[in-house]
């Protein structure tokens, strides 16, 4: 056994095996993967290896589309048969709902490449024979389904590595991880010490293991799963004689069930609801090639829809039932990345889905580990996405939900209830008392909208119950005056000599002088957007400067990672993330002034208190740092403080606003009211995919300023050759529904881009969305549709905001 390595690879299943293939193919031949048994041990040897490319996020999907195509490559490479059957599948609904969301997957489909077709249950029943199409509405056909050989796939990657230089060492178990003073990891196995430069925590359902071992807690549970296998079926071997295939594979949501061939008969798994975690705290290290026990009382009610839904089920036997653990993340989706804090030890689990989405994991993290870039935008399955406050009890209430809802509909007005209320400001009570109706924020309760005593949300693709009363809220905000809560948004200082000239390097924008702030993109090496801040600059002077950066909730521990990884280590700049150690609330409307004026001495007038102007002054009573900024597009102010005034401020803002008729709103209404500004936001506008200009943000990006910031060269060359896409607001002759996001935009008969955000804009009242379109067709304003619900809906580019295209309600 080796004594170094620059990558040692910890567990040998699909994952981890993809993972030492991809390093060894982009050129990294001195790692080793590890192994405590077999190869395939944990969940991949009894996986039911089916393999699919549908996700509910596109960029996911892609991945997954890699996948499959990659299994061909890997195959010719070792020599080692992968047992890869595409043999096409059906999406079924049974209801009217769920056709709605498969008409979104084949629209979706359209920009991804995808072979997707809407389809009838009759035609569904004719491609799939063991159907009954009364049970159905309708069908996606997609002909890229298809199942495999899971030990077969997973040594494929495993020889593939080898031929290509790595090594591989079974019945190697670790038992400890140490980081010495270089930064190097000591690799303490059974068989001897391996030291590497990196460590990837490939560990399956020992990943808690693993990450225990370095003082992480990664929020990820094992939960048993059954799939059973019918004795051979005369209507199986009917099919296959006449048409010579498969049964094709199907995936039965309503009923929650998927199905495929399995030699002469069929396999049938479920996620049922009375789902059951295996080894909640923490997993033998002596389980290897067994099955649990299966508990067909469990799985009955989802057996029960299945025969009737496919009858042909109710006169076959059982030959065997398969119950097995696999591993999940709350969301369902991997956790994959670097882990702040632990420099060269990276994570590649929580991989449910490890033969759709194995060769996309195993990709991207060789990617970033070589390149400091995955090379796609994985934000759903990068480990950042989950802080500290995903403890273990919250993984399981999560996970179980999850679990129970995997082939459930999820709408976009639908909030889950598992593991919530976590995370609450001071005021949650007080906002609850008005109507407060409830979202999640990196793990926050945030204010969605308000509802009057007995109003809730009724889920549904199209508008729904909150629709009349967000709109109510957007007309208090741009009539009068409106108070929302903001505590949501993440918030960082720093500090320390080296502050000014870091922040000139990290941040693309001109740095603001003492009192004001700066909208600050901030970029990666290859000009693509990594972030999208508020710079505000509390010093009293250009040499007494204190920096304050506001940025999106949800990103805080993947801005930290990034921001802590370009610290200069000399010690001269410091960031803390406040977290909820600052709370805040907006203040916004033309009345916005008046009520603030009332609490406060400070001179609030325009010529004193400026747009993007920041100070520190008392509201009521309460210490506050205040910045005339809001994402409304209004007259408005951003308002912080401590946890221990918020209760203070809130109240004397109400009390003070009650004479100008002031109103809470919530994010629901900040959607609408930003869209008509046309502002895009991180996470959906603005992703790493995006370079400044195709987002439109390059009006923020100071080229000429003297500091190398980081992606300087690239956005210089970006800005001189055009870039390729460009954001756009777009108005939509909408009917009874807004889009949401990841709907394709058509431009004379063509898909040419996608949406990214949209909704109502209730002032408007008018259907708006955002999106990207190729630069050659951005400056078309007609032509355009975007699809909604099976629907090509008349569209136009808006250039200008609707609301205060010329800025004077904002700077007035």
């Amino acid at each position: 056994m080796k004594s170094h390595a620059q990558v040692v690879v910890i567990g040998g299943g699909v994952v981890g095996c993809s993972v030492l293939f991809h390093l060894a193919r982009h050129g990294w031949t001195d790692v080793v993967l590890v192994e405590r048994d077999e190869l395939t041990s944990g969940s991949t040897w009894h996986a039911a290896g089916g393999m699919h490319t549908i996700n509910g996020d596109p960029n996911v999907a892609k991945l997954q589309k890699y996948t499959i195509e990659l299994y061909k490559e890997i195959e010719a490479l070792s020599g080692q048969a992968t047992g890869v059957h595409v043999t096409g599948g059906v999406l079924l609904a049974a209801t009217k709902a769920r056709m709605d969301w498969l008409r979104g997957v084949v629209a979706k489909g359209r920009y991804l490449g995808l072979d997707l077709e809407e389809i009838s249950a009759e035609e569904a029943a004719r491609l799939m024979p063991l159907l009954d199409p009364k049970q159905f509405v309708g069908a996606v056909r997609n002909s890229e389904d298809g199942h495999l050989d899971p030990s077969g796939v997973t040594h494929a990657y495993a020889k593939a590595a080898r031929t290509l230089g790595a090594e591989v060492y079974r019945f190697t178990k670790v038992e400890d991880l140490v980081r010495r003073q270089d930064g190097l990891w000591r690799v303490i196995t059974n068989k001897g010490e391996i030291v590497a430069e990196h460590v990837v925590n490939a560990g399956g359902l020992w990943a808690r293991e693993v990450g225990r071992m370095v003082g992480l807690e990664l929020p990820v549970l094992a939960m048993e799963h059954m799939y059973l296998i019918t004795e051979d079926m005369p209507e199986v071997a009917e099919w296959n004689a006449r048409t010579g295939t498969e049964v094709i594979h199907a995936v039965d949501f309503d009923g929650e069930l998927y199905l495929r061939q399995e030699r002469g008969g069929m396999l049938m798994g479920t996620y049922e609801k009375a789902n059951k975690p295996w080894s909640e705290h923490s997993t033998p290290w002596n389980f290897g090639h067994e099955l649990l026990e299966p508990d067909i009382d469990r799985i009955a009610p989802s057996l029960e829809v299945g025969f009737r839904h496919f009858p042909a089920f109710q006169s076959t036997g059982i030959r065997k039932i398969i119950n097995g653990p696999f591993t999940f993340a709350p969301d369902g989706n991997p956790l994959v990345g670097p882990v702040r804090g632990l420099p060269g030890f990276w994570v590649a689990c929580g991989v449910m889905a490890g033969f759709s989405q194995g060769g996309g994991v195993g990709l991207a993290l060789a990617n970033w580990m070589i390149n400091a870039d995955p090379g796609a935008d994985i934000w759903a399955m990068d480990v950042a996405r989950y802080g500290d406050w995903a403890s273990m009890a919250y993984t399981n209430a999560k996970v179980r939900e999850n679990y129970s809802r995997r082939f459930s509909i999820r709408f976009p007005n639908e909030e889950l209830p598992a593991g919530r209320p976590l995370r609450t400001t001071p005021i949650y009570d007080l906002l609850s008392a008005r109507g407060a109706q409830w979202g999640v924020a990196y793990g926050l309760e945030v204010p969605l909208w308000f509802a009057p005593g007995g109003v809730k949300d009724e889920f549904s693709w199209r508008r729904s119950t909150d629709f009349g009363h967000v709109a109510q809220e957007v007309g208090t905000v741009r009539e009068r005056v409106g108070l929302m809560e903001i505590s949501s948004f993440a918030k960082y200082r720093i500090a320390g000599d080296g502050a000014a000239a870091w922040l000139d390097r990290m941040l693309a924008c001109k740095l603001p002088r003492p009192g004001r702030m700066a909208l600050a993109p901030m970029l990666k090496e290859d000009g693509k957007l990594i972030g999208d801040f508020t710079l505000a600059n509390l010093g009293v002077d250009e040499k007494q400067t204190e920096w304050f950066i506001f940025g999106s909730g949800v990103a805080e521990q993947y801005h930290m990672r990034w921001f802590e990884k370009h610290l200069p280590r000399d010690g001269s700049v410091g960031i803390e993330a406040f977290g909820l150690s600052r709370v805040g609330l907006a203040l916004a409307g033309p009345k916005a002034r008046d009520v603030l004026a009332k609490v406060t001495r400070a001179d609030l007038t325009n010529a004193a208190f400026p747009f993007m102007a920041v100070e520190r002054m008392d509201i009521g009573m309460a210490p506050c740092i205040v910045g005339r900024i809001s994402y409304t597009g209004d007259l408005g102010y951003e308002i912080w403080m401590a946890p221990e005034y918020q209760r203070h401020v809130f109240e004397t803002l109400m009390n003070a606003g009650e004479e100008f008729g002031i109103g809470l709103f919530g994010s629901r209404a900040l959607n609408s009211l930003r869209l008509e500004k046309n502002y895009g936001s991180w996470a959906r506008e603005y992703r790493p995919i995006y370079g400044p200009l195709e987002a439109g943000l390059d009006r923020f990006v100071a080229y000429g300023k003297p500091a190398d910031f980081v992606g300087k060269e690239a956005a210089l060359r970006e800005r001189e050759q055009g870039g390729r896409l460009r954001l756009r607001a777009f108005i939509i002759e909408a009917e009874d529904a807004d889009v949401i996001g990841d709907e394709p935009i058509w431009f004379k008969g063509e898909v040419r881009g996608w949406i990214t955000s949209g909704g109502y804009a209730h002032n408007a009242r008018l259907s708006m969305a955002m999106g990207y379109v190729p630069k050659d067709i951005a400056d078309e304003t007609n032509g355009f549709e975007i699809e909604l619900l099976g629907k090509r809906l008349a569209a136009r580019i808006q250039p200008a905001p609707l609301f205060d295209a010329n800025l004077e309600r904002m700077r007035g």
